[in-house]
This record gives structure tokens, C-alpha cells and sequence, in this order.
């Protein structure tokens, strides 16, 4: 929770700088949701560079272009009619680099010149900082602003999903920004472009479910925690047809098992939790996970018995080992998974 609330510091502090133009020398961005993380990158952008000299002072460094010269050069390179210079540089783990590559980053960024910004960024490449390089991680500690931009909590995605569909003139209800959220993974990326196709598809002025349900394709973990929420119901139909979206969406049969089996642990834990007096955020810190998925994990859990929540851990690992081992149909495999769900649910 200490790290968490440090993150967020950094966070704070960058909106801050933006606001108060007074950017720093040197960034590391990471995180899950790349909508804000491209924001804030775009933000500096425009407050750093202007458009007649942007092409002289703006250097973007990828895993194809980089190397220790060509950002020493990019870093050193006095602006060109304008005030800084920004770089940019895209996936570069510094931590797996050779020694003699990791003592000339530190000699550079520790002594990035005050007209010079730069921004690493983590996208496709995990930002795993190694902290037994100790001397590169001190000077990234140090000199630098790590910044984790995260999945956005419910109490302020659900006045920025509505303000995004308000600003193409639609209305909708927090009760579907909550479901929507739900479908899509609730990164504010995932559901910039869903926002977009469900106010191209409707004809109205105020949104309905079934605009969504009608263009917007749930992920995976969506459907499966609306498959074992069936389960917690007794609708145990309702619940085999989930599976079958699934297969129909072309999921992979092991990546849908994998799925069902984290949730499963998920719901497991959670059971345990409230067995022993625990809240929903004792399962957030353990299973590293956003307040709104857990208190709906924790209110799943409670339709469930421990007994079955160790049973369905069992029947998930069996049905891998099955699908691992035997010639049998993964897709019937998890039919029969879901029908054995249903009646352990039953007893």
C-alpha cells in the first residue's frame, strides 16, 4: 500500500508540473493504462516543443534506433531556435543492458543539461526495474520521476465515461458507465474506441444496454466472472451459454480455462477472507487488484460454500491435465467443466 501511494505522489506531481510549467529533465512512464500515459506524454509534448521547430528538437529513440550514442547525441544536442529539447524513448530496458552500456546511462542521466526533457516510456516492454544494480537504480531513483499511470477506480471513470459520451452529445447512466467498464477491462483506452462505436451505432439521444451489447465485445475475464456469477445464481443454462460466447469469440479453449481458474482462486481467497472477518481490502492487497473488481469478488464469493470453491479449483486443474493429455475436445472438456461446476454448485 506504501508503494501504491508513493506511485500516485509521482502521479500528482507530474499533473502538477504540467500545470505549473515546470517540467523536469528526466521520466520513467509505466503502467496499465496507456490512454493516460499517452495524454501526459502529449501534454509535455506541447508544452516543451513548438510546431516550426519541433523536427530539430524532438528525438524519439525505439529498440531499432537506440544505443548509447545515439541518445548521449539526442541528450547533448542544443535546441534549435527554442528554449529545450524533448526525447523520447520507447521500450528501452536499461536494467538488462551490459555493464560498460549501464555505466554510460548513469554517467547521461545523471547530468541531463536543464534545457534537455526525457522520457522513458514502457508500453510493450514491463518496467522491472532491477534493484540489485544498485548503482543504476540509484541514479534512476534519484535524478528521475517514475510515474505509473493505473487503471483508473470507478468513482473517476464513471464521470469520464460520461463526460466523453455527453461531448458527442449522448447521455448515459453511471449504472451501464459500470457495466461498460466491466466488458471492456475498464482501461480508459479499451473504452475510448467502445465509446466511439456505441455512439456511432445509436440513433438516440440517451444510451441503452443494448447499444453496447450490440457492438462491443466483452473480454475474456468479463465473460467468465459473468459465467460463475451465473453459477452463483443457480442458472446454470445461462451459464453454459456464456461458454459458448466464449468459443464463438474464437477464444483459445486453454486460455478460457486458464481464465476460469484464476477466478476461481480469486473467489477462493475471497472466501477465506470473509470466512475470517475480512474486507475487500484485504483481497486487493493480496491478489493486487482495483477496488471495484474486488468488492464484486468479494459479493460473488459469498454465493459460493468454501467446499465448493476447493472443489472447482480441483475440476479446473483435472480438466487441464485432461486437455493437456487426452485426444478428447478441449470444447467439450470445458462443457463438461461448467455441467460438473453446476452440479457441485447444486449439492
Amino acid at each position: 500500500m506504501v508503494k501504491q501511494k508513493k506511485e500516485t505522489s509521482a502521479f500528482d506531481g507530474l499533473k502538477a508540473a504540467i500545470r505549473a510549467k515546470n517540467i523536469g529533465t528526466l521520466y520513467f512512464f509505466h503502467g496499465e493504462e496507456q490512454f493516460l500515459l499517452d495524454h501526459y506524454l502529449d501534454a509535455m509534448k506541447k508544452q516543451v516543443l513548438d510546431e516550426l521547430t519541433e523536427s530539430f528538437n524532438y528525438h524519439r529513440l525505439t529498440d531499432e534506433t537506440f544505443d548509447i550514442r545515439s541518445f548521449a547525441d539526442a541528450v547533448e544536442n542544443l535546441p534549435m531556435m527554442a528554449e529545450r529539447t524533448f526525447v523520447q524513448v520507447e521500450d528501452i530496458d536499461l536494467f538488462k543492458m551490459r555493464e560498460d552500456d549501464r555505466d554510460k546511462i548513469i554517467e547521461i542521466i545523471s547530468d541531463i543539461p536543464e534545457y534537455c526533457t526525457v522520457v522513458f516510456t514502457y508500453v510493450t516492454t514491463a518496467w522491472k526495474p532491477d534493484k540489485r544494480l544498485k548503482k543504476l537504480w540509484d541514479a534512476v531513483s534519484k535524478h528521475g520521476q517514475i510515474v505509473e499511470f493505473a487503471k483508473q477506480e470507478p468513482k473517476d471513470l464513471i464521470p469520464w465515461i460520461s463526460r466523453h459520451f455527453a461531448a458527442k452529445g449522448k447521455k448515459i447512466g453511471n449504472d451501464l458507465c459500470a457495466y461498460l467498464m466491466e466488458i471492456t477491462g475498464g482501461t480508459m483506452t479499451a473504452l475510448s474506441g467502445e465509446i466511439e462505436k456505441i455512439c456511432a451505432y445509436s440513433g438516440a439521444d440517451t444510451i441503452k444496454k443494448t447499444d453496447i451489447d450490440a457492438v462491443t465485445e466483452p473480454v475474456l475475464d468479463a465473460v467468465v466472472f459473468q459465467m460463475t456469477d451465473l453459477l452463483g445464481l443457480g442458472k446454470y443454462g445461462a451459464a453454459l451459454q456464456k461458454l459458448q460466447q466464449l468459443l464463438k469469440m474464437q477464444q483459445e479453449p486453454i486460455a478460457i480455462l486458464g481464465a476460469v481458474g484464476s477466478h476461481f482462486r480469486r473467489l477462493g481467497t475471497a472466501r477465506t477472507l470473509l470466512d475470517n472477518g475480512k474486507q475487500a481490502g484485504e483481497l486487493m492487497s493480496l491478489c493486487g487488484m482495483g477496488s471495484y473488481p474486488a468488492q464484486k469478488t468479494m459479493d460473488a464469493a459469498r454465493r459460493f460454500r468454501p467446499e465448493f470453491c476447493r472443489r472447482a479449483a480441483e475440476l479446473v486443474l483435472e480438466t487441464d491435465y485432461r486437455m493437456k493429455t487426452s485426444f478428447d475436445e478441449p470444447e467439450r472438456l470445458l462443457e463438461l467443466l461448467i455441467l460438473q461446476l453446476a452440479q457441485e454448485a447444486r449439492a
